[in-house]
């Protein structure tokens, strides 16, 4: 067939139509002004964590940037005050190291005990513990996803999903402070 007068090329039918070119006008605009990449994450500056509320909060310059709900302790009200006692510590601590290889999947080092929590251990003549992480879910249960929030059962530390684990482990730089509330 020979293109000719009366023959024109149309879009759709109806393509003629001013508010339909605008349309398609707007949308090409749009597909062609989105950006290529997808835009970078902004890196927490601050960690605090709500332990009423079962709730982990990355922050940057003050504004929330992601919300976890998470697993604590298996006893979980009231502060860490020794070794073996299952609590999640309460106060003011840094996260200093990550463990790419660790018994779970992931882990961030909370520096507890800090000076307060020696001291009040010490008082007391026991150990404050350690080795209290934000971790993903032990090796080869990363299956469980969030169901693994029906319960708490860390021996202090603070639990995510292994998928959550990924983003906090891209989000927050070694040495970001962390507040744990009750």
């Amino acid at each position: 067939m020979v293109a000719g007068p009366a023959s024109t090329f149309r879009l759709a039918p109806g393509a003629g139509n001013i508010h339909t070119q605008g349309m398609i006008g707007v949308l090409l605009m749009g597909i062609l002004a989105a950006p290529a990449q997808p835009v970078a994450h902004e890196k927490a500056d601050q960690v605090l964590v709500l332990k009423g509320e079962r709730k982990l909060t990355l922050l940057a310059h003050g504004k929330e940037i992601r919300t976890y709900m998470v697993a604590l302790g298996g006893k979980p009200v009231g502060a860490k005050e020794q070794q073996d006692d299952h609590k999640t510590p309460e106060g003011r601590y840094v996260l200093d190291r990550r463990n790419p290889k660790s018994k779970f999947y992931k882990s961030i080092h909370i520096s507890y005990p800090n000076e307060e929590d020696k001291k009040r251990a010490a008082a007391r003549g026991v150990s404050p513990g350690g080795d209290i992480m934000i971790h993903g879910l032990p090796n080869g249960f990363g299956w469980l996803g969030g169901l693994h929030r029906a319960k708490d059962w860390t021996d202090g530390c603070i639990a995510v999903a292994d998928q959550e684990m990924d983003e906090i482990w891209a989000l927050v730089p070694d040495g970001t402070p962390i507040e744990i509330r009750p």
